[in-house]
């Protein structure tokens, strides 16, 4: 059995966790467990997850900020090739982190999983030339159950780091660079609303 380490209410949000397991290292690489049932259920989750996502990003991809309207998803998320700046934002009705947001580097040197429960919108954007992002799922994939907040709401506030831009009044990439490499959404992502509209 291997050994997590958790960050636990990050930013003051209950719930989102950062979760960072043992890694075994030699002059050959290195082994870790990923995801291990009997050391979750020690730190005090007890989430059944069933489905495994696994994607491939260039630098300037910024996919988000997503969440299932009525199928929600916790997720545990993770970068195994690259860096990718992670965001969740809390959409819990009544919740006292009602809008605020946490951001975590997540890189494949770092090994950093971030545990975003129930609730939240997600997204991230890709900083290095590449990236390979997979996580797991409590709920499968459902569609036409996505709703999404615009990237950029000033409401949210989200410091994405080495963006550079000029926000327009919308949730367009136009103007927008990532160290250089122009930033690049899906045309769905381009037409999100912000926080109030939620």
């Amino acid at each position: 059995m291997g050994n997590i380490t958790v960050e636990r209410n990050l930013d003051g949000i209950e719930g989102l966790c950062v979760i960072t397991p043992e890694v075994r290292g030699d002059e050959r690489g290195y082994f870790m467990e990923t995801y291990n049932l009997r050391d979750m259920e020690a730190a005090g989750f007890d989430i059944a997850f069933v489905q495994h996502n696994q994607s491939k990003s260039v630098k300037g991809v910024l996919r988000g900020l997503h969440y299932q309207i009525t199928h929600p998803q916790t997720k545990l998320v993770r970068a195994i090739r690259g860096e990718v700046y992670d965001v969740a934002v809390d959409l819990r009705k009544g919740s006292p982190t009602y809008g605020k947001y946490h951001g975590e580097l997540l890189t494949e040197a770092n090994k950093r999983q971030l545990l975003v429960p129930r609730g939240f919108a997600h997204g991230f954007l890709v900083i290095s030339e590449e990236a390979e992002f997979c996580y797991l799922c409590d709920d499968f994939y459902h569609p036409g159950d996505e709703g999404g907040l615009a990237w950029n709401d000033p409401a949210i506030g989200v410091a994405w780091p080495k963006l550079e831009g000029q926000y327009n009044g919308s949730a367009s990439a136009e103007g927008y660079t990532v160290d250089g490499a122009p930033l690049l959404l899906s045309e769905r992502d381009t037409k999100w609303g912000g926080l109030l509209s939620f």
